[in-house]
């Protein structure tokens, strides 16, 4: 379960997702250089295998470790494009491209919005989407809709099975969730009671509100941080868990999910500022620091995460700080975001580079880790969402006081 946003004016578009999956599921920030490929070359997939292009862009993904690919991500041209979990009455395929690969597929072959919602489009009709896209539940699988961003304005592509329909967002704010939303499209193909569960709609009715007053890279950070109108900190749903939000939470007996990555860009044509990205490479946007990253300037971020805890890569390491602290919001909760914030700030102000920002970042999720091995450990959530976590950790290898 996902939600992207895009704000376009006169200036610019401003373009923002949260990733949401299962808890355990990390996601790496994955640099891929522009190359040439030879005639006759394919590529593989997540489960298709199919034919390369003469040449692919250079792009900088945020994946599931699992899958080739992404739910966010850019490309050299200042193309981005976040994709969305849709439920439609369409038959779903035991196997094709799945949204993630689209959205890879789009960004290695587009140089701008219009040509990579082509991409899509043509890719889909040529060869179906469909195979399993989840981790705990791999048959678990969906259609998808798309927003395409680029300097000059966004698109929303709306697909089921492979039926489609676009929608150009030339100025204002646009949210897509999990819900279809151009009007007669949705009419015409929406599950109505799987879309009920994933509480779309509620999420597309925050975030369409939230994006509509956003101004700058940091509005819309704070919009995929909420909890909520009036929630500092998520609410548990004994269904969903704390699915209702942006910022989300999983913790619930029919429906789980988790916002496993954020990113957050800038997308202007000449001028002061240009192209930028803001990535969190880490869970829980409402404990993350967005970092500024670039498609042209790879970063060595350690070895790729998996499904297990491993304190070398940096998705773990910010794991052991969020299941502490957002078990039990409180003063030390409130401090920690306080220094993030400081941190925040400070890389804006001094305009500081990716390689600087993540180091600080890493120092200050270092300190905070040593801080909570002197604190009592607590856990506040419902019983359900203290259940499910206690099995995601167990699966995971993590131990909570191990710190």
């Amino acid at each position: 379960m996902c939600d992207t946003l895009a704000v376009v004016s006169a200036d610019g578009v401003l373009f923002a997702k949260n990733s949401d999956r299962d808890p355990n599921e990390a996601q790496l920030l994955d640099w891929q250089q522009r190359a040439r490929h030879a005639p006759g070359a394919s590529v593989r997939c997540t489960w298709l295998e199919i034919p390369q292009a003469a040449e692919t862009h250079a792009v900088l993904l945020s994946r599931p470790y699992w899958m080739w690919g992404a739910e966010i991500g850019a490309n050299e041209h200042g193309v981005a494009i976040g994709n969305e979990a849709v439920f439609t009455r369409e038959p779903y395929a035991a196997t094709g491209l799945t949204g993630m690969d689209l959205l890879r597929l789009a960004l290695e072959r587009a140089r701008n919005a219009d040509e990579a919602v082509q991409v899509i489009v043509t890719l889909l009709e040529r060869h179906g989407q469909g195979g399993g896209c989840g981790h705990e539940n791999r048959a678990f699988t969906y259609h998808n809709s798309f927003l395409v961003a680029d300097p000059r304005g966004a698109i929303v592509l709306e697909t089921a099975g492979r039926h489609h329909a676009t929608e150009r967002v030339a100025s204002g704010a646009r949210a897509i969730s999990n819900v279809l939303t151009i009007p007669a499209f949705a009419r015409a193909h929406s599950d109505r009671i799987k879309t009920r569960v994933a509480s779309g709609r509620t999420r597309l009715a925050r975030t369409s509100a939230l994006c509509a007053a956003a101004k700058s890279p940091a509005d819309l950070m704070a919009v995929l941080r909420d909890h909520g109108a009036g929630r500092r900190w998520p609410v548990y749903a004994r269904a969903n868990g704390a699915m209702r939000a942006p910022c989300m939470h999983a913790g619930g007996l029919v429906a789980a999910s988790q916002t496993t990555a954020s990113w957050v860009s800038e997308l202007r044509a000449g001028g002061a500022g240009g192209v930028r990205h803001f990535a969190t490479g880490t869970a829980a946007p409402c404990l993350s620091v967005f970092k500024p990253v670039r498609v042209e300037q790879p970063l060595e971020l350690g070895p790729a995460p998996s499904d297990r805890f491993d304190p070398r890569t940096l998705w773990w390491r910010h794991e052991r700080l969020h299941r502490r602290l957002i078990a039990d919001p409180g003063p030390a909760s409130d401090e920690y975001v306080a220094e993030r914030d400081a941190l925040e700030a400070q890389i804006e102000r001094e305009s500081l580079g990716p390689a600087e920002a993540f180091a600080l970042a890493d120092a200050l999720l270092a300190r905070w880790l040593t801080r909570l091995a002197d604190l009592p450990a607590r856990d506040r959530r419902p019983p359900i969402a203290r259940a499910y976590w206690r099995k995601r950790d167990a699966r995971a290898g993590l131990a909570q006081n191990a710190f």
